[in-house]
């Protein structure tokens, strides 16, 4: 964006610059950072987020906590489960028995797709729910317990 340009209507010009970059790639599933449309644009924040909230009113993207803004696409199946809900499901399809090792953080962190954090703040939960037992600086988590199927859903 030049410096005389008007800043009315600034965020719907960054959204359509993000609708194209949507379009010409299909494999596309997460939107830009912020940060990186203000640096691409020359925008403020605020502007930014006007421009993935017109993006969101469109159908075209939705905030996905705790992770970057993901495209929607007709037809795909995206798991829109809190990610305590998601990490409780490893216990299953990794086949691990009450007492085994859960796998760390960081693996979870990458195999989700999110910040080390933002795992940190799921695995809580579900040590407060009794499913893992452990954790903390250093020490490895466990399985508790495994979730019964109703626990999961």
């Amino acid at each position: 964006m030049s410096q005389q340009a008007s800043p009315r209507g600034t965020f719907l010009k960054v959204a359509d610059s993000v609708k194209a970059l949507i379009q010409r790639d299909p494999e596309m599933t997460e939107l830009p950072s912020l940060a990186e449309v203000m640096r691409e644009h020359g925008v403020s924040r605020g502007v930014a987020i006007r421009a993935y909230g017109v993006l969101r009113q469109e159908g075209l993207a939705e905030p996905a906590p705790g992770e970057r803004w993901r495209v929607i696409r007709s037809g795909s199946q995206v798991d829109r489960r809190p990610l305590y809900e998601r990490i409780a499901d490893v216990i299953v399809a990794d086949g691990l028995q009450a007492g085994e090792a859960f796998p760390s953080a960081s693996s979870l962190a990458e195999r989700f797709g999110v910040s080390r954090p933002t795992v940190t703040k799921a695995l809580e939960k579900l040590e407060a729910a009794g499913v893992l037992a452990g954790g903390g600086q250093g020490k490895v988590r466990t399985v508790r317990a495994v979730p019964t199927r109703e626990e999961r859903s």
